[in-house]
């Protein structure tokens, strides 16, 4: 009887383990599918197929017309350093 029942819980843990290990395998094989459809989304883009850029395009006679910005400080460190 007592042989019965240890082979028996031998075999039960064995299938829990196999099903935990089947489980973890799945689980990780999806992760992987995921990462590849996220990697193939991505270089379809990059590739450039589906740019579409012409929304950001500046027009270049307007570039002409924006001011030119200097900066309005005069950055000199000779009075830090004067005794």
């Amino acid at each position: 009887m007592i042989k019965f029942l240890l082979s028996l819980s031998l075999l039960s843990s064995s299938l829990f383990s196999l099903t935990a290990q089947e489980k973890r395998t799945n689980e990780q094989v999806a992760a992987a599918m995921k990462k590849e459809q996220r990697y193939a989304q991505e270089q379809t883009f990059y590739q450039g197929e589906d740019y579409n850029l012409s929304d950001l395009e500046v027009d270049p006679n307007i570039v002409d017309s924006i001011p030119s910005l200097e900066p309005d400080y005069d950055f000199d460190m000779d009075d830090v350093y004067s005794d």
